[in-house]
């Protein structure tokens, strides 16, 4: 498989991001959770409707900053939001705010599940066939070889350095992504037409920015609409649904040689960890070493005054002090 050239057309950005702390969301979010029905509730994957899921703790504000940085020629950058928009936001050209309301049935809505919310970006208006996906707290951290990322068929991707995922049923106390990556397997091996020599790995993707083509999800939605209807059913993360875009869409490429493997350096933070502050030391001290990361909120326990999370805040400003042209010059 081929890199693409670096300097092709333009490569869009698409960001999810929540502000968690809203108390109008919040109200939102409560009124969901109570409508929920019994077998609702009991399919919400564990860690599916925790605080660190949604709290905002400025990420998205430094993810820009390190786009910026390191990615300059990235093309348009669209923010997918639930009516929502960052107070520090600046209205610029190249940034549009997309509303959850602009991609996604009124009848689905409201949702609280990034896996449902991401099955529809690749019908972004105007989109460029190339593109990243990020979450809010994935960042670059190298500058951006377009050749590392694409190539002139498919994309490249990168496992997780987290255990091999056991090769069984489903089960409801496992991660959302090992039951993805299940899911995509069992889905793949009823496959009658799956191109030989596919071999199945029993790993999940890393936390990284997802290089994608808009073509690859049309034909997977156009091949397996079950899948999608799936996802789109949920308003929680369920532990029995796909995740189109973290998994099932890079396993169907790596399976028909749309997609192969590539080894980036990249470090993943687990905030709640008991050496999750160490582990914000080590990702500083390797800033520029390495071509992305990952800082996961899982302090679902912190409240608004945490040192845990002020701590994040000052391991980013650390690494990334220089506004970018996204923010405001003074938020009142």
């Amino acid at each position: 498989m081929e890199s693409e050239d670096c300097n092709a057309s333009a490569i869009d950005i698409v960001y999810l991001w929540v502000n968690g702390n809203d108390p109008a969301w919040r109200a939102k979010r409560q009124r969901a959770l109570e409508q929920l029905s019994p077998a609702q509730r009991q399919a919400m994957a564990a860690y599916g409707n925790v605080e660190g899921r949604f709290r905002d703790n400025d990420e998205l504000r430094y993810s820009l900053r390190a786009l910026e940085q390191f990615f300059p020629g990235h093309g348009h950058i669209y923010l997918v939001t639930d009516g929502q928009t960052p107070a520090w936001l600046a209205q610029v050209d190249g940034l549009t705010v997309v509303d959850h309301r602009e991609l996604i049935p009124g009848a689905a809505l409201p949702v609280f599940d990034s896996g449902h919310i991401e099955s529809y970006i690749h019908r972004i208006p105007g989109l460029s066939e190339r593109y990243f996906y990020l979450n809010d707290d994935v960042f670059f951290g190298a500058p951006v070889e377009l050749g590392h990322w694409f190539s002139r068929e498919g994309v490249f991707v990168a496992w997780s350095d987290d255990p091999l995922v056991s090769d069984e049923p489903l089960r409801p106390d496992a991660t959302a992504l090992e039951n993805a990556c299940r899911l995509s397997q069992q889905w793949l091996r009823d496959q009658p037409a799956l191109p030989g020599g596919y071999q199945p790995t029993f790993r999940t993707f890393a936390h990284a920015p997802r290089p994608l083509r808009k073509s690859l999800l049309l034909a997977l939605e156009a091949r397996a609409p079950e899948m999608f209807t799936r996802v789109r059913s949920t308003v929680f993360r369920c532990w029995d649904k796909p995740a189109i875009v973290s998994d099932f869409v890079l396993r169907w490429a790596l399976a028909h040689g749309l997609a192969q493997m590539r080894e980036y350096s990249h470090l993943y933070v687990s905030t709640g960890d008991a050496d999750g502050m160490a582990q914000l030391d080590r990702l500083v001290a390797a800033r520029g070493q390495v071509d992305c990361f990952c800082i996961n909120d899982t302090t679902d326990d912190a409240h608004p005054h945490d040192p845990r999370l002020a701590r994040v805040r000052e391991a980013l400003q650390q690494m990334f002090p220089q506004a970018s042209r996204f923010e405001r010059l003074q938020v009142f």
